[in-house]
């Protein structure tokens, strides 16, 4: 005979300081926890949806960013001539050539400067990022030195308002326009005309190029072509798959530092947690015997006290997740470890993190009251009755 989930909520209540102090220290862990996962979360977001599912990225082989590869104009026009590419209504190759650069900038809200992408594309570029939007102003003219910057680079660098200009390669740029590609990583990028940036950066080679396929599954297909010739020495990813890899260097440094927090902050709760399942047992002997007397099982008071610490830890656990999910609102702007450059994203909350956070806080629970409920089980009838 199990004991009611009545009783159980009633001794809680019963106890509401306790209860509130030892949810709440469950509640700031849960809240470190489900921070580092969002924020992992949000990393990944940026930069894995960034690219288009049938868009691939051609670098050079051993490359693992655009800024460290080299693609000749030889070896871009034998890729765009692959059939696997797709053609528009003209016959061209929907395929961009691009060149990616560091030019580093004044923070606005430290004063210090931070690598920002600037990428170099033509208009074919564009028409394969149709998640980019003209947020302000308008696009930069081809073969101009006329920029555009991403809006998270509006908002956290200096000296980048339309109509102001920019000084980089030994050229003036003028910022004609705002764009913004969501929370993508092309917002945290300035671009501009790939022909006047090869010239600017006195680069004969480009950085990359970005193809559409005919087909999304003609990937592999397009793959062996390339290895096939010896000409290409280049690597070629899904778009998408290509900035998941960006992240994964930072995406390590917050999991394995948030993640260790996140543990010895739990050892707290935990002992907590015990502590006040301890305390409990102690004020409630003389209960304990008598529903042992009335024929309760040892089980059913192991489960009554180790529900009462579950239900204690996910309380707390609700009350972290609800204070976490406002750090939503959130935008966060770091450096890139695999890019050195920066990267603005937000925190978010996703499925994944509210069924993890909650089993962590479950766990705690577990941990935290199994060795109390051992102890109420194991008491002896007369022993528990005599105590009071």
């Amino acid at each position: 005979m199990a004991l009611p989930l009545s009783y159980v909520a009633r001794n809680l209540w019963v106890r509401k300081l306790t209860t509130v102090l030892t949810a709440g220290g469950m509640a700031l862990v849960v809240f470190v926890f489900a921070a580092v996962l969002m924020l992992d979360a949000g990393l990944r977001a940026s930069l894995g949806g960034t690219g288009a599912a049938d868009n691939v990225v051609v670098i050079r082989k051993g490359a693992v960013t655009e800024v460290q590869s080299g693609v000749t104009r030889d070896q871009a026009a034998l890729i765009e001539a692959l059939p696997q590419v797709a053609r528009d209504a003209r016959g061209d190759p929907q395929a961009s050539r691009e060149v990616v650069v560091l030019n580093s900038l004044i923070k606005a809200s430290t004063g210090k400067r931070s690598n920002v992408p600037i990428r170099g594309l033509a208009e074919r570029g564009l028409a394969l990022r149709p998640q980019v939007r003209v947020a302000q102003g308008r696009l930069f003219r081809p073969g101009s030195t006329e920029i555009v910057v991403g809006a998270s680079v509006a908002r956290e660098f200096r000296g980048v308002a339309i109509g102001e200009r920019l000084r980089f390669a030994q050229r003036e740029w003028t910022v004609v326009g705002v764009i913004d590609a969501g929370q993508s990583a092309f917002s945290s990028e300035i671009w501009g005309d790939a022909e006047q940036m090869l010239q600017a950066f006195r680069r004969t080679a480009f950085s990359s190029v970005i193809v559409r396929l005919a087909d999304a599954g003609r990937f592999e297909e397009l793959q062996q072509a390339i290895a096939a010739d010896p000409r290409l020495q280049v690597d070629v990813k899904p778009e998408p798959q290509f900035y998941e890899d960006q992240a994964s260097g930072l995406s390590s440094f917050i999991s394995i530092v948030g993640n260790t927090l996140s543990v010895i902050f739990s050892l707290g709760a935990i002992i907590g947690a015990a502590i006040t399942m301890y305390a409990a047992v102690a004020t409630r002997t003389g209960e304990i015997g008598t529903l042992r007397a009335l024929g309760f099982r040892r089980r059913a008071v192991l489960g009554a006290f180790l529900l009462e610490s579950i239900l204690l830890a996910l309380a707390g656990g609700a009350v972290g997740l609800a204070a976490a999910s406002f750090l939503q609102a959130i935008t966060i702007s770091t450096t890139n470890f695999t890019s050195f450059s920066e990267l603005a994203f937000s925190f978010q909350l996703t499925p994944r993190v509210v069924l993890a956070s909650l089993a962590f806080a479950l766990i705690m629970g577990l941990v935290g009251g199994f060795l109390p409920a051992i102890k109420a089980a194991r008491m002896k009838i007369v022993d528990a009755l005599r105590a009071d």
